[in-house]
């Protein structure tokens, strides 16, 4: 295959055909053993209507500036010249900076606008950002704030572990049981921060199932393994799983089933987690009994499982999904308990994983190399907000708040900058989020799409995709590090994030300094060599650069050694410790229960107050509404791209419902429904199916926020985005996570006239007084 024909995206490597500078065809190349469908939607799409053609400025702002922000997601706009435009980006940002200092600035980026290591959204807006002086960022992620923030207490560093993960050959030899919380989805397998080289997820759980390990779903969907048809399906009700896992503490101990001598040496805390889990402090023994009408799981089932962990050679894996819910914390602290009783952690084929599945990272039995890097520089204002906080930094300016032991204060942020990533994809209420939007006096965002956050911003950059420049493909666990060379040219008046920050850095008097008067490709060369003592690190020996560049593909030699997540630390837990207060597993943590948060104590906790507060919701909005990530599309990526339009329903974004829920309601598969609550309402296709459990519903993200009157406090979503419906609340004091998966909604059969879908459609311009459309 010749170089110059390779494409790297985050959900895989593709041999790319053009025509006459038109993309026309991908094909999957020969070494993926499972390619996603998601690189057929670049045909059609990354040249389409959908495209930002040109910079673009709200009319509104153009007229009054700040003072029509109110306008936002209203109003149309007005195609200028790059000139112009960045001017008004320069002008701003000194404005806000001399009046209100850089900690006013947010710097919004979530990383995944690029496969390539040097045209890295997130880097390139940071690194400009930080030579202007510094910005307000943020710190976690939407996908697994909660765990990020409890595991450095109790085990480690979650970007650590999952690195370390034990590798899919070393489960397939000696996993005998395999319980995963929140399944193993295919669908989230598909991508990777850096790319996906080979889809290995679907041959590892089918090899391991060969070689007889018996494989437990406990998740409210049953199609969250659907790789293994014969898995035995846990059907628990969503928010339930650390009741259930600390039945299953409760369990080992009390028929002494736990491993006391890896428990004496390997933790700390075992005491006063005993004697919460026997009700020693309030009366309440967290047996099976107890957990069985919270989880819906039959008590003899829960006792009859934590028997089978304790007699099998057995891995628990959590799903991210899991966390993403009030009290996440819990369920991964409950996890790391559990596994710690059973004493398997730091075996072949036993112990722990956070997130097998959750991409195409962990398990991977590749070098745990991530390729170059761009250097970000420093950033001279220290405050970060925890992401999912996002819309209460802007709606409480000034206000503290609690985050993971200590009280911060929101700043005060005039100016949004986002290049990279959807917030209107990613963040919960959005509703609530466009009321936040209107807030600041300027936002800016680059973009290849017209999305509801470029409808919704004051300038639009147009950005490049992959496909109109080059760059270096490579990801941690991957193993290939890639060229990627440019296919087509520049779609209009695209440039990429580099060349435009370049131009704003040369406004602002410090373009020297953000380019070190360097070209795309001097950059790529100095990065590559940067790599260098790292790739060494991990036994790899990078040819120099013009050779990589030449042949277009380097694949890693695998790991000598299989990898065993913490085996030194349990064959030398004194030499080998944990980066954790005590330097082992905590099932109490001293510094969490000094915090004083009534909803996260210092062991794993079932908090019965939220579980009586989501009982009286219930009550109102009887359906359990789960957001997962889609099979169609990364995020929100390459919705309007045709493998995810095929997979609409009447153009909406399809909604899993159990034939019981549906009848009951008069609803038929394949209606379209209204989905509602106190937050807002949206438009779904119904698909009708026994693999879900009843009183539970399922929608993807990622379907483009589409409003149908964006003068009402709580627009119609005619397309299907359920974060309209989400709650946006942090999962603890602790985490402040997102918290979408604890979410009930009630739904009608829509009556009436549907609605266009208007969501990959561009906004209206105006020109000279006059309205036209792109």
């Amino acid at each position: 295959m010749k170089p110059d024909q390779l494409a790297v995206m985050h959900w895989g490597t593709y041999r790319v055909t053009t025509d006459n500078g038109k993309l026309t065809a991908v094909s999957p190349v020969a070494w993926d053993s499972n390619p996603s469908r998601i690189g057929q939607s670049l045909p059609g799409a990354v040249q389409g209507t959908s495209r930002v053609r040109r910079p673009a400025v709200r009319e509104g702002f153009l007229k009054g500036g700040a003072a029509s922000r109110e306008g936002r997601g209203r109003e149309p706009f007005v195609e200028v010249s790059w000139e112009q435009a960045l001017t008004l980006v320069a002008d701003e940002l000194t404005r806000v900076k001399r009046e209100q200092g850089n900690a006013a600035i947010y710097g919004g980026s979530y990383g995944w606008s690029s496969a390539g290591r040097f045209h890295h959204a997130q880097s390139q807006l940071h690194r400009f950002l930080n030579f202007f002086g510094g910005y307000t960022g943020s710190t976690n992620t939407y996908s697994i704030a909660a765990g990020e923030r409890i595991l450095p207490h109790i085990l480690g560093d979650l970007d650590t572990l999952q690195r370390q993960h034990t590798h899919w050959p070393v489960l397939a030899e000696h996993c005998e049981l395999f319980v995963a919380i929140g399944g193993l989805p295919l669908r989230n397998a598909q991508v990777n921060g850096g790319g996906a080289n080979d889809h290995a997820l679907q041959h590892w759980l089918q090899t391991l199932r060969r070689n007889g390990t018996r494989f437990i779903n406990i998740s409210p969907v049953k199609n969250d393994l659907s790789a293994v048809p014969d898995a035995d399906w846990l059907a628990v009700i969503p928010g339930s799983d650390t009741a259930l896992l600390l039945a299953l503490c409760q369990v080992l101990i009390a028929d002494g089933l736990y491993d006391r001598a890896f428990v004496d040496s390997h933790t700390v805390g075992f005491a006063p987690y005993r004697d919460y889990l026997f009700g020693r402090d309030d009366g309440v023994v967290k047996s099976p009994e107890w957990a069985e009408s919270r989880t819906g799981l039959a008590a003899g089932a829960i006792r009859h499982l934590a028997h089978e962990m304790a007699r099998h050679r057995t891995m628990i894996n959590i799903a991210w999904s899991v966390q993403r819910a009030r009290q996440g914390e819990q369920t991964f602290w409950a996890t790391v308990a559990l596994t710690a009783l059973l004493g398997q952690i730091g075996t072949p084929g036993g112990g722990l994983g956070f997130g097998y599945a959750s991409t195409n990272l962990a398990g991977a039995d590749r070098r745990v190399f991530s390729g170059p890097r761009l250097p970000q520089g420093r950033n001279p204002v220290e405050g970060k907000i925890p992401v999912a906080r996002f819309a209460d930094m802007l709606l409480h300016p000034g206000e503290p708040y609690e985050f993971d032991g200590q009280t911060h204060f929101y700043p005060d942020i005039r100016f949004v900058y986002w290049a990279g990533g959807n917030v209107f994809h990613h963040h919960q209420d959005l509703n609530r989020l466009v009321r936040a939007w209107r807030r600041p006096e300027t936002i800016v965002v680059h973009e290849q799409y017209w999305t509801a956050q470029a409808k919704f911003a004051d300038i639009v950059l147009p950005a490049t995709t992959s496909l109109e420049r080059e760059d270096i493909g490579s990801a941690s666990n991957d193993g290939f590090m890639i060229a990627m060379r440019q296919h087509i040219a520049p779609f209009a008046d695209a440039r990429d994030d580099y060349v435009i920050f370049s131009g704003l850095a040369a406004r602002l008097g410090f373009r020297e300094a953000y380019t070190e008067g360097r070209d795309v490709r001097a950059w790529l060369q100095v990065m590559y060599e940067q790599s260098r003592p790292r790739a060494e690190a991990e036994g790899i020996a990078l040819p120099a650069f013009d050779d990589f560049w030449q042949q277009g593909v380097l694949e890693f030699m695998r790991p000598e050694e299989p990898q065993i997540l913490l085996k030194d630390f349990r064959d030398d837990p004194i030499n080998a410790p944990l980066a954790t207060p005590s330097g082992k597993i905590e099932l109490f943590s001293q510094t969490i229960a000094d915090f004083g948060y009534e909803e996260c104590p210092g062991h794993p906790y079932w908090h019965e107050p939220e579980a009586q507060y989501q009982q009286t919701v219930a009550r109102e909005w009887p359906l359990h509404l789960l957001s997962s990530q889609p099979r169609t599309r990364l995020h929100s990526q390459y919705d309007h791209g045709s493998v995810s339009r095929e997979s609409k329903i009447s153009g909406r974004e399809p909604l899993w419902i159990h034939p019981h829920d549906a009848a009951a309601r008069g609803i038929r598969d394949g209606d379209v429904v209204k989905v509602f609550n106190t937050r807002g309402a949206l438009l779904a296709g119904v698909k009708l199916s026994e693999a879900i459990r009843p009183g539970v519903v399922q929608m993807s993200t990622g379907a483009w926020y589409d409003p149908e009157n964006t003068a009402n406090a709580q627009p119609l979503d005619k397309h299907g985005n359920p974060n309209v419906l989400t709650e946006d609340r942090g999962s603890s004091r602790l985490g402040q996570g997102c918290s979408a998966q604890s979410c009930r909604v009630e739904i009608a059969k829509f009556e009436g006239r549907l609605p266009a879908v208007t969501a990959w459609e561009p906004p209206v311009f105006v020109t000279l007084g006059q309205q036209k459309q792109a």
